[in-house]
C-alpha cells in the first residue's frame, strides 16, 4: 500500500478518501465496513480514481472556456490544421522545458496525421514577450512553423536570437515592425495569460487535450496517452 501511494499525489489521495468517506457515511455499518475491506483488498484501483478525478477537475475548468483555448490566433498552428484532435500548448521560448518538449511535439505529429497542435504564445520569462510578438507576425506572414523551430534552436530570447530566427524563417521585418506591436497580436498574449490563470497553470509548458488539462513537461510517452485518450473519449 505504502508503495502504491508514492505514485499517487498526497492531495488527490486525500480527495479520493475524503469521498469514499462521505460515501461511505451514508451506507449502514455493514456496507460501509464491507467496502472498506474491498478497498485495502483492491488498491489498485486507487490510480484509477486519482485519474478519474483529476479528468473531472479538469471539465470544469475547460468549462466554459474551451472553444477560446482551442481557437488559435490565425495561423499559429502545427501538425494538421485540420486535423480532428487538438493539442494546445502554453509555451514560451524562453523556457527551457519548452525547449525540450519541442522534439517531443514534433514525434506526436509524425505520429498522429489527425493531430492539431495550437501553440499559446505565453511569455512569463523575462525577455520573451519579444519573440512571443515576432512568433505571432510569424503567423500572420504564414511562417510560424519556421519561426517556432528557428527561435527554440537560438537559444534564450535577445534581440540577436529573434533577430536571427526571424531571418531564418524569412519573415519581412519591414511589415514586423507594425504588426507585431498591433492591437490583436496584445490583445493575444493579454487573453492566452488570462486563460493560463484560469486553468490554473503554474508555468509552461502546459497542455489541454481533451478532457485533460495537463501541467509540466510530461514527456512524449504521457502526452502520447493523452492524445489516444481523447481520439477515443471526444471532449465535452
Amino acid at each position: 500500500m505504502n508503495r502504491l501511494l508514492s505514485f499517487v499525489p498526497i492531495a488527490l489521495v486525500a480527495l479520493i478518501f475524503g469521498f469514499l468517506g462521505a460515501w461511505a457515511f451514508t451506507l449502514t455499518p455493514l456496507h460501509g465496513s464491507a467496502t472498506r475491506t474491498w478497498l485495502v483488498e483492491n488498491p489498485d484501483i486507487l490510480p484509477e480514481m486519482a485519474q478519474a478525478l483529476q479528468e473531472r477537475d479538469s471539465a470544469r475548468q475547460l468549462a466554459g472556456i474551451r472553444g477560446e483555448v482551442e481557437n488559435p490566433f490565425p495561423g499559429a498552428v502545427l501538425g494538421n490544421p485540420n486535423g480532428t484532435v487538438t493539442l494546445v500548448e502554453f509555451s514560451d521560448y524562453g523556457c527551457t522545458f519548452c525547449r525540450h518538449s519541442v522534439g517531443d511535439v514534433k514525434k506526436l505529429i509524425a505520429a498522429n496525421p489527425d493531430l492539431r497542435v495550437v501553440v499559446r504564445e505565453w511569455p512569463i520569462f523575462n525577455g520573451s514577450e519579444a519573440a512571443a510578438r515576432m512568433a505571432l507576425v510569424a503567423a500572420k506572414q504564414g511562417k510560424f512553423a519556421a519561426f517556432h523551430d528557428a527561435m527554440f534552436a537560438s537559444g534564450p530570447p535577445s534581440a540577436a536570437t529573434i533577430a536571427a530566427a526571424a531571418e531564418k524563417a524569412g519573415i519581412d521585418m519591414r511589415a514586423a515592425r507594425e504588426q507585431g506591436v498591433a492591437q490583436d497580436v496584445t490583445y493575444e498574449l493579454q487573453k492566452n495569460h488570462q486563460l493560463a490563470q484560469q486553468l490554473r497553470f503554474e508555468g509552461t509548458p502546459a497542455w489541454v487535450i481533451g478532457n485533460q488539462v495537463i501541467g509540466g513537461a510530461v514527456g512524449e510517452a504521457n502526452l502520447a496517452k493523452a492524445i489516444e485518450a481523447a481520439r477515443k473519449s471526444p471532449a465535452k
